[in-house]
Protein backbone atom coordinates (compact mmCIF):
# COMPACT_ATOMS: atom_id res chain seq x y z
CA UNK A 1 0.00 0.00 0.00
CA UNK A 2 1.13 3.53 -0.63
CA UNK A 3 0.60 6.25 1.45
CA UNK A 4 0.87 9.92 0.82
CA UNK A 5 1.56 12.11 4.07
CA UNK A 6 1.21 15.73 3.82
CA UNK A 7 4.44 17.79 6.27
CA UNK A 8 2.34 20.31 8.02
CA UNK A 9 3.63 23.10 9.85
CA UNK A 10 6.29 24.05 7.10
CA UNK A 11 7.77 27.62 8.40
CA UNK A 12 8.42 29.95 5.56
CA UNK A 13 11.33 29.50 3.73
CA UNK A 14 14.66 31.71 3.51
CA UNK A 15 17.91 32.29 1.58
CA UNK A 16 20.28 30.17 3.60
CA UNK A 17 17.74 27.87 5.14
CA UNK A 18 18.42 24.18 5.62
CA UNK A 19 15.11 22.56 4.05
CA UNK A 20 16.26 18.81 5.90
CA UNK A 21 16.13 20.91 9.27
CA UNK A 22 12.44 22.03 8.60
CA UNK A 23 11.44 18.52 7.53
CA UNK A 24 12.97 16.65 9.95
CA UNK A 25 11.49 18.13 12.86
CA UNK A 26 8.28 17.23 11.46
CA UNK A 27 7.74 14.01 10.64
CA UNK A 28 9.15 10.66 11.38
CA UNK A 29 10.80 9.38 8.35
CA UNK A 30 11.12 5.22 7.99
CA UNK A 31 13.79 3.77 5.53
CA UNK A 32 12.47 3.67 2.10
CA UNK A 33 10.36 6.63 2.36
CA UNK A 34 10.41 9.36 -0.63
CA UNK A 35 10.13 13.08 0.37
CA UNK A 36 8.87 15.34 -2.34
CA UNK A 37 9.40 19.02 -2.07
CA UNK A 38 8.07 21.70 -4.10
CA UNK A 39 10.36 23.80 -6.44
CA UNK A 40 9.26 27.09 -4.64
CA UNK A 41 10.66 26.43 -1.40
CA UNK A 42 14.07 25.06 -3.03
CA UNK A 43 14.15 27.90 -4.78
CA UNK A 44 13.79 30.40 -1.82
CA UNK A 45 16.26 28.31 0.00
CA UNK A 46 18.85 28.24 -2.68
CA UNK A 47 18.50 32.06 -3.12
CA UNK A 48 16.60 32.12 -6.83
CA UNK A 49 14.49 34.99 -6.18
CA UNK A 50 14.67 38.09 -8.08
CA UNK A 51 12.93 41.64 -8.11
CA UNK A 52 10.49 42.38 -11.10
CA UNK A 53 9.42 46.10 -10.72
CA UNK A 54 6.65 45.04 -13.25
CA UNK A 55 5.38 43.09 -16.62
CA UNK A 56 8.65 44.47 -18.91
CA UNK A 57 11.22 43.49 -16.42
CA UNK A 58 9.43 39.80 -15.95
CA UNK A 59 9.46 39.16 -19.61
CA UNK A 60 13.23 39.92 -19.67
CA UNK A 61 13.45 37.37 -17.06
CA UNK A 62 12.00 34.71 -18.64
CA UNK A 63 14.06 35.24 -22.01
CA UNK A 64 16.67 35.56 -19.89
CA UNK A 65 16.23 32.23 -18.09
CA UNK A 66 14.95 30.61 -21.29
CA UNK A 67 17.34 28.93 -23.92
CA UNK A 68 14.84 28.77 -26.90
CA UNK A 69 10.83 30.69 -26.98
CA UNK A 70 8.94 28.54 -28.70
CA UNK A 71 5.31 29.76 -29.00
CA UNK A 72 3.75 33.52 -27.57
CA UNK A 73 0.25 34.25 -26.49
CA UNK A 74 -0.23 38.00 -24.65
CA UNK A 75 1.57 37.30 -21.72
CA UNK A 76 2.36 33.71 -21.98
CA UNK A 77 5.48 32.48 -23.19
CA UNK A 78 6.10 28.99 -23.64
CA UNK A 79 10.01 28.62 -23.81
CA UNK A 80 12.92 26.18 -23.23
CA UNK A 81 15.16 26.32 -20.42
CA UNK A 82 18.77 25.54 -19.65
CA UNK A 83 17.64 22.39 -17.98
CA UNK A 84 15.95 21.16 -21.45
CA UNK A 85 12.02 21.57 -19.66
CA UNK A 86 9.67 23.16 -22.22
CA UNK A 87 7.01 25.14 -20.35
CA UNK A 88 5.61 28.24 -19.17
CA UNK A 89 7.05 31.62 -18.52
CA UNK A 90 10.92 29.23 -18.16
CA UNK A 91 9.51 28.58 -14.62
CA UNK A 92 9.56 31.82 -13.42
CA UNK A 93 6.84 32.42 -10.73
CA UNK A 94 5.46 35.10 -9.45
CA UNK A 95 2.85 32.83 -6.66
CA UNK A 96 3.55 31.91 -3.17
CA UNK A 97 6.40 34.79 -2.96
CA UNK A 98 6.09 38.40 -2.18
CA UNK A 99 5.43 40.96 -3.82
CA UNK A 100 7.94 42.29 -6.52
CA UNK A 101 9.49 39.28 -6.36
CA UNK A 102 9.90 36.36 -8.61
CA UNK A 103 10.86 32.71 -8.22
CA UNK A 104 13.64 31.15 -10.84
CA UNK A 105 14.15 27.29 -11.43
CA UNK A 106 16.82 25.66 -9.62
CA UNK A 107 19.63 25.36 -11.38
CA UNK A 108 19.99 22.04 -11.23
CA UNK A 109 17.21 20.44 -9.31
CA UNK A 110 18.69 16.76 -9.37
CA UNK A 111 21.82 18.52 -7.06
CA UNK A 112 19.52 20.01 -4.70
CA UNK A 113 17.71 16.82 -4.64
CA UNK A 114 20.82 14.70 -3.66
CA UNK A 115 21.77 17.72 -1.16
CA UNK A 116 18.26 17.30 0.77
CA UNK A 117 18.62 13.62 0.58
CA UNK A 118 22.07 13.21 2.42
CA UNK A 119 21.09 15.77 4.75
CA UNK A 120 18.16 14.35 5.67
CA UNK A 121 20.07 11.14 6.44
CA UNK A 122 22.55 13.01 8.28
CA UNK A 123 20.03 14.47 10.65
CA UNK A 124 17.98 11.31 10.65
CA UNK A 125 19.58 8.46 9.93
CA UNK A 126 17.42 7.44 7.29
CA UNK A 127 17.75 6.64 3.82
CA UNK A 128 14.81 8.19 1.96
CA UNK A 129 14.59 9.47 -1.41
CA UNK A 130 13.73 12.90 -2.48
CA UNK A 131 11.97 14.25 -5.44
CA UNK A 132 11.79 17.99 -6.33
CA UNK A 133 8.23 18.57 -8.04
CA UNK A 134 6.93 21.48 -9.55
CA UNK A 135 3.48 22.00 -11.32
CA UNK A 136 3.44 21.95 -15.02
CA UNK A 137 0.99 22.24 -17.86
CA UNK A 138 0.44 19.54 -21.01
CA UNK A 139 0.34 19.65 -24.08
CA UNK A 140 -2.94 19.19 -25.52
CA UNK A 141 -4.80 18.92 -22.16
CA UNK A 142 -5.90 21.15 -19.92
CA UNK A 143 -5.36 20.93 -16.13
CA UNK A 144 -2.17 20.68 -14.11
CA UNK A 145 -0.20 18.45 -12.39
CA UNK A 146 2.68 18.06 -10.51
CA UNK A 147 6.62 16.35 -12.25
CA UNK A 148 9.74 15.74 -11.32
CA UNK A 149 12.33 18.13 -11.52
CA UNK A 150 15.04 16.39 -9.93
CA UNK A 151 15.23 13.60 -8.18
CA UNK A 152 18.06 11.15 -5.65
CA UNK A 153 17.74 7.96 -4.14
CA UNK A 154 14.46 7.27 -5.64
CA UNK A 155 13.67 6.13 -10.11
CA UNK A 156 13.52 8.55 -12.78
CA UNK A 157 12.63 6.11 -15.13
CA UNK A 158 11.49 2.16 -14.81
CA UNK A 159 12.16 0.75 -18.12
CA UNK A 160 10.17 -2.27 -18.45
CA UNK A 161 10.52 -2.52 -22.00
CA UNK A 162 11.59 -6.43 -23.05
CA UNK A 163 9.36 -7.97 -20.07
CA UNK A 164 6.06 -9.39 -20.73
CA UNK A 165 2.32 -7.82 -20.28
CA UNK A 166 -0.06 -9.76 -18.61
CA UNK A 167 -0.69 -11.76 -21.97
CA UNK A 168 2.59 -12.81 -22.06
CA UNK A 169 3.05 -10.46 -25.17
CA UNK A 170 7.11 -8.48 -24.81
CA UNK A 171 6.37 -4.40 -24.21
CA UNK A 172 8.71 -2.37 -26.54
CA UNK A 173 7.88 0.76 -25.02
CA UNK A 174 6.89 0.94 -21.81
CA UNK A 175 9.35 3.42 -19.69
CA UNK A 176 7.27 4.53 -16.97
CA UNK A 177 8.36 8.04 -15.43
CA UNK A 178 8.22 7.09 -11.43
CA UNK A 179 9.50 10.20 -9.81
CA UNK A 180 6.87 12.53 -11.90
CA UNK A 181 4.23 9.94 -10.68
CA UNK A 182 5.28 10.57 -7.37
CA UNK A 183 5.47 14.05 -7.53
CA UNK A 184 1.86 14.19 -8.93
CA UNK A 185 0.58 11.42 -6.13
CA UNK A 186 1.59 13.96 -3.51
CA UNK A 187 0.81 17.02 -4.88
CA UNK A 188 -3.03 15.67 -3.73
CA UNK A 189 -2.03 16.41 -0.46
CA UNK A 190 -0.26 19.58 -0.98
CA UNK A 191 -2.19 21.68 -3.04
CA UNK A 192 -1.58 25.23 -4.44
CA UNK A 193 -3.68 26.65 -1.90
CA UNK A 194 -2.85 24.50 1.11
CA UNK A 195 0.61 26.05 2.79
CA UNK A 196 2.05 22.54 2.84
CA UNK A 197 5.07 22.50 0.49
CA UNK A 198 6.49 18.89 1.85
CA UNK A 199 4.83 15.57 1.84
CA UNK A 200 6.22 11.74 1.95
CA UNK A 201 5.25 9.09 -0.29
CA UNK A 202 5.34 5.88 1.79
CA UNK A 203 5.40 2.02 0.71
CA UNK A 204 6.89 2.52 -3.06
CA UNK A 205 8.60 -0.65 -4.41
CA UNK A 206 11.70 -1.20 -3.11
CA UNK A 207 13.77 -1.77 -6.49
CA UNK A 208 12.32 2.17 -7.46
CA UNK A 209 15.09 3.19 -4.61
CA UNK A 210 18.25 3.67 -6.49
CA UNK A 211 20.26 6.86 -7.91
CA UNK A 212 19.04 8.42 -10.88
CA UNK A 213 18.84 12.03 -12.58
CA UNK A 214 15.76 13.86 -14.19
CA UNK A 215 17.86 15.84 -16.72
CA UNK A 216 20.17 12.69 -17.81
CA UNK A 217 16.94 10.40 -17.83
CA UNK A 218 14.22 11.62 -18.34
CA UNK A 219 14.29 15.25 -20.81
CA UNK A 220 14.11 14.19 -23.95
CA UNK A 221 17.05 15.01 -26.34
CA UNK A 222 16.42 17.27 -29.52
CA UNK A 223 17.16 14.29 -32.20
CA UNK A 224 14.09 12.15 -30.67
CA UNK A 225 12.23 15.08 -30.18
CA UNK A 226 9.03 14.95 -33.36
CA UNK A 227 7.51 19.03 -32.31
CA UNK A 228 10.52 21.26 -32.47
Amino acid sequence: MITVLPVEGMPEVHPGDEIADLVAGRVALEDGDVVVVTQKIVSKAEGRLEKVADDAERLRLIERESVRVLRRRDELVISETPHGFVCANAGVDLSNVDDGVAALLPVDADRSARHIRDALKARTGRSVGVVVSDTFGRPWRRGLVDVALGCAGVAAIVDLRGTADTRGRTLQATEVAIADEVASAAELVMGKDLGVPVAVVRGVDRSWLRESSIREEVVRPHGEDLFR
